[in-house]
């Protein structure tokens, strides 16, 4: 079975979240939708016809979302079958959290990796 199929998004917290997004779309010309962050589409090497995307996002410092770990930032891989990852991962021994979460665009299982950084796997739809 493939696990990771490609990175989903970077996530980072920062003092100043509104700031970050300014400083990158001035001097790195990102685009922003929201105040979630910049998507970068790209197209599938094996399936052309898909649109894949990136997310790059800045958290305000003080955000739970990437606990209980303890970094700064949290990556997001992409995966093909969340539930089967996530079964194989703990059969492992690995860290899983039990929540799993279900959005319009795909669904979200997390990990602790050996050093307590959160991991956020994505399947997307």
């Amino acid at each position: 079975m493939k696990r990771v199929t490609g990175i989903g998004g970077i996530f980072f917290k920062t003092k100043n979240p509104k700031a970050m997004r300014q400083w990158y779309a001035e001097h790195l010309g990102q685009e922003f939708q929201d105040e979630n962050g910049s998507i970068f589409q790209w197209r599938e090497l094996d399936n052309p016809e898909k649109i894949g995307q990136t997310v790059w996002s800045a958290f305000p410092e003080d955000t739970k979302y990437f606990s209980p770990g303890n970094a700064s930032f949290m990556i997001n891989y992409r995966v093909e079958n969340l539930d089967e990852v996530l079964k194989q991962l703990k059969k492992e021994g690995v860290t899983v959290d039990e929540k799993v979460e279900e959005y319009e665009f795909g669904k979200f299982g997390w990990i602790i990796d050996p050093e307590g950084n959160r991991i956020e796997l994505w399947e997307p739809k």
